[in-house]
């Protein structure tokens, strides 16, 4: 399914007003991520601050809604954002890491992989990974699963 497809089911069903959403894929295993989110298994993100800011792309916020994409585009769930919040990368917590649902759910599996991401992500935008840069933490529910 599309994700306007999707979109339009969501909001008719639910006769909501709202027309703002943004469609992505997770930049790492989208297929894999995108599964968890539609499993309640994953309930959270996390991105790099600078590259918003290097992007001139908004912040999410709270009340947001997201059409989660697989590998080949097509729509996977709405998610709406519940909370978002920015911390540091040695700052982020073992909870946070736990429902971002991947691996083994530990925060030293969440850094590993997080820091190979953000390094290779920051690197492609002429930016540098380090252990204080600024982390924006999302955490989300499904609220329309195909």
């Amino acid at each position: 399914m599309t994700e306007k497809a999707l979109w339009h089911e969501f909001i008719t069903k639910y006769k909501i007003n709202e027309t703002s959403y943004s469609a992505w894929a997770f930049g790492a295993e989208a297929d894999l991520l995108a599964h968890l989110v539609s499993i309640g298994e994953k309930t959270a993100t996390s991105s790099a601050y600078q590259l918003y800011e290097a992007e001139n792309e908004p912040f999410p916020k709270a009340g947001d809604y997201n059409v989660i994409l697989d590998s080949q585009n097509k729509a996977v769930c709405v998610i709406q954002i519940q909370r978002v919040y920015v911390t540091t990368f040695h700052d982020v917590s073992e909870e946070h890491a736990f429902k971002e649902g991947e691996g083994d759910k530990s925060l030293a599996y969440w850094r590993k992989v997080h820091k190979e991401f953000f390094t290779t992500c920051l690197e492609d935008a002429h930016l540098k990974f380090t252990d204080d840069m600024k982390v924006i933490c999302e955490e989300f529910k499904v609220v329309y699963p195909l």
